[in-house]
């Protein structure tokens, strides 16, 4: 047990001092000059902020979300910020027709595709689960499936550009919160979902990067109104949260973390799970799964 102890913790500092301690790269504005990115869910709050901060990046932009009167004004306003293109594609992502559509439509705007933003969810409320299955159902669809469908139409554009996935989720997918049993399920799916794929990537030498950004409470119109008499929890600002998500994918980070609090990422980052994922990975032949 002695000889457990001291290796294993040894072998466990080692990994936290490389992990939080390395060196990593500087982002800068111009790595996003030129490039073709798709943001979902880009009406309102975070992923119109984003968009804003592709067009100051000059790069070309299809947005989508369901309302065209909105979108129309984020598309011009992105043009006037020096997107190098925009355009919007208004459509709902219950239907995976549509979002399947979508992403070939806008690979076809742009002429490829570097960088897909996944950020939509379906609206929702905080309250006690009772019975309201085809709430949860919904809430799967829009907030996962749909995402593994834009996912899929999206990767043959990505594979040939090395680019860039980012899973716009929520610290409700990482730990457990009352009144959003349904919202929180989709969230954790799509860290089950998306996390196994990163890894099949690894594996198989796909150069496609997928960043999972846990969010704590942003100061949203939409979730400020969900929240309002319930949390007391304060929001950050939604500005700085677009940003950082489009900082850490560009630089392929796996995960992103904002919140207020400076200990979000340290206690959620999970080093037991990294390790563990690690030797998990060792263990693996895939060499059956190489096509020749």
């Amino acid at each position: 047990m002695a000889f457990v102890n001291k290796y294993v913790l040894s072998i466990l500092v080692l990994f936290l001092a490389f992990y939080y301690y390395s060196e990593k790269e500087e982002f800068r504005p111009e790595m996003l000059q030129g490039k073709k990115v798709i943001v979902t869910g880009a009406s309102k709050g975070i992923g119109r902020e984003m968009a804003y901060h592709l067009a100051r990046m000059g790069a070309h932009v299809v947005v989508t979300a369901r309302s065209e009167e909105t979108l129309q004004k984020v598309v011009s306003h992105c043009l006037e910020l020096g997107a190098a293109s925009a355009h919007y594609i208004a459509g709902t992502m219950e239907d995976m027709t549509f979002a399947e559509q979508f992403v070939a439509k806008a690979g076809k705007l742009m002429g490829g595709l570097d960088m897909l933003i996944l950020n939509h969810i379906t609206s929702s409320t905080m309250t006690l689960f009772h019975d309201d299955i085809s709430h949860v159902r919904k809430s799967m669809e829009v907030n996962f499936f749909s995402y593994v469908t834009l996912t899929v139409a999206a990767l043959p554009m990505l594979k040939q550009s090395n680019g860039s996935i980012a899973v716009v989720s929520s610290m409700a997918g990482k730990i457990s919160h009352p009144l959003i049993a349904p919202y929180s399920a989709s969230k954790f799916a799509l860290d089950g979902f998306f996390s196994s794929i990163r890894n099949e990537h690894s594996l198989m030498k796909v150069n496609v990067s997928i960043t999972l950004c846990i969010l704590g409470l942003i100061d949203t119109d939409t979730a400020m109104k969900a929240v309002s008499g319930i949390v007391n929890f304060k929001a950050a600002p939604k500005e700085e949260c677009a940003l950082e998500i489009i900082k850490g994918t560009a630089l392929r980070q796996d995960e992103v973390y904002y919140h207020n609090s400076p200990w979000t990422m340290f206690l959620l980052g999970n080093p037991g799970r990294r390790i563990l994922e690690f030797w998990t990975m060792k263990q693996y032949n895939m060499e059956k799964f190489i096509k020749n």
